[in-house]
């Protein structure tokens, strides 16, 4: 059952892949716009099409504007991404209007929440949400307010709809889903406390439907919470700041002039995040690059400020360049190496024909040119030394086997390489001197194997080889790394294996 589900989630994100995190993040919030302005004009909503079409329009002014500015300034490459979804993102928390009293209000909270993507900054990480600080500052001047208008029944359904595909992409699902949980438990008790001292007839059900359908949790949670940049890097830290921004915004906490609820229960999040892990923007200088295949190219990256990562993680590395396309100027990429490398970071990625904008420019970068990694992610890491794994990597989904295997090295280890010929098979050198045994699965032959590889035969990876190729498969913990539909092949031909873990290279 496990295995099936892997599948089918594997297969949907193969499809949500084709587009960036933020391109996918900007097109959800831009039909939640359109929708919202429909159900204006249908009267379902307590807003104008006006109001919503004003102040998206200045919204987009202020934040085009103000990043133009900081991007000219900081000489940093322009990223209209960026000014829309913060533009997009205020429109559905400040209020919105077209009266001469409201403008200045609405237009200073755009410009607020982009600068702060340059003055709130360590290392070139924002420490806290824009469109929040935006909104805060906007409620403290007392020129406007955040209103959180898209906590209405109406736009309850278009929020969940398009916020769960955000989710998917993003593979945020659980920290979301806890603070949830927490936010409608702790809003509830609030609710019910409230009522019961003013002698009000409690109703939990009708007490649940105000807390999701009538709130922004569904909103701040997809949209908000998750924004990458604010987020640390390990799941249970994640869900630790979850876990603290539900209960914050579930019962605000009143501080004379403002409370400590929605928008300012995210950026008390984000400073806890901001403790819990030393976020910082990753500064590398290529130093060389080589062919590993035909298709396959490492590049090999001198670190100009120390950081540290655990074998399995991966870093987002951001290459500008002119006309991106739907997948945008970053990508994720397994970190190669192994920590006792360091400064040294390699990472390794797949040509493909035609290729994607990002390929293309990652192609003609040259050595000692220096690009910016967001910071390292993920939790697709080995499990203690003395538990036996099975690891599948298909294709380019070998590079985190590579760090761990080199950094634990003769562990109870095998590891089951797919590729889709011989010569694409990379890293088989490095990986044979680990100690783990190698099976390699292709079609043809490899002319040559080092010591500890085996060739399996020209077979499919199906769940027969793979039981006779590994039959003590039950007690190990499989780790399966690759592109999401091959991920969701396999998965059911690891039904057996004591635990499963994938990790997906979306995008790709």
């Amino acid at each position: 059952m496990i295995a099936t589900l892997v599948g089918v989630r594997q297969r949907v994100l193969a499809q949500l892949g084709r587009l960036s995190m933020y391109r996918l993040t900007l097109y959800a919030l831009l039909v939640l716009a359109a929708v919202a302005v429909l159900e204006s004009a249908l009267g379902w909503i307590g807003v104008t099409p006006l109001d919503i079409v004003a102040s998206l329009a200045l919204l987009m002014l202020a934040t085009f504007c103000t990043d133009a500015v900081g991007q000219t300034l900081l000489r940093v490459p322009r990223r209209i991404e960026s000014s829309l979804i913060t533009a997009l993102i205020l429109l559905f928390i400040v209020q919105p209007g077209a009266n001469p009293d409201q403008v200045g209000g609405i237009a200073l909270a755009g410009v607020i929440a982009s600068a702060s993507k340059y003055l709130l900054v360590w290392r070139g990480r924002h420490l806290l949400n824009p469109a929040a600080v935006g909104a805060t500052v906007l409620t403290l001047t007392g020129l406007g307010f955040s209103a959180w208008w898209v906590g209405t029944p109406a736009l309850a359904i278009p929020v969940l709809v398009l916020g769960l595909l955000v989710l998917w992409r993003t593979e945020r699902f659980t920290p979301v889903l806890l603070f949830a949980v927490v936010y409608a438990g702790v809003s509830l008790v609030r609710l019910s406390v409230q009522s019961a001292a003013a002698g009000l007839a409690v109703d939990p059900g009708a007490l649940l439907s105000l807390v999701l359908l009538q709130s922004p949790v569904l909103f701040l949670g997809a949209f908000m919470l998750t924004e990458p940049l604010t987020l640390p890097s390990r799941r249970g830290q994640q869900l630790l700041v979850a876990a603290v921004v539900g209960a914050l915004a579930g019962w605000p906490v009143s501080l004379g002039i403002i409370t400590l609820g929605q928008e300012r229960a995210l950026l008390i999040g984000n400073l806890l995040a901001a403790v819990l892990v030393a976020r910082a923007g990753i500064r590398l200088a290529l130093v060389r690059r080589r062919a590993l295949t035909p298709t396959v190219h490492e590049l090999t990256f001198r670190a100009r400020h120390g950081f540290r990562f655990v074998p399995g993680q991966y870093l987002e590395l951001q290459v500008p360049h002119r006309r991106p396309d739907a997948r945008g100027t970053r990508r994720e990429f397994s970190i190669a190496s192994a920590p006792a490398e360091l400064p040294v970071v390699r990472i390794a990625y797949r040509e493909a024909d035609p290729g994607s904008s990002y390929k293309r420019a990652l192609g003609v970068v040259q050595p000692d040119d220096v690009l910016t990694a967001t910071g390292v992610w993920g939790d697709f890491v080995l499990p203690s030394r003395d538990v036996p794994v099975l690891l599948v990597a298909a294709g380019i989904g070998v590079t985190p086997f590579v760090s761990q295997l080199g950094s634990a090295r003769h562990r109870d280890a095998v590891l089951v390489l797919v590729a889709s010929s011989a010569q694409e098979c990379a890293y088989l050198d490095e990986l044979a001197g680990s100690g783990a045994r190698i099976v390699v699965v292709t079609p043809d032959r490899p002319e040559r194997l080092p010591d500890g590889a085996e060739w399996a035969g020209g077979g499919r990876l199906d769940a027969t080889l793979l039981s006779a190729l590994v039959p003590d498969l039950e007690r190990r913990h499989a780790c399966v790394s690759g592109p999401p539909r091959l991920i969701a092949d396999l998965a059911p031909a690891l039904r057996g294996a004591r635990r499963l873990r994938t990790d997906a290279f979306a995008g790709y």
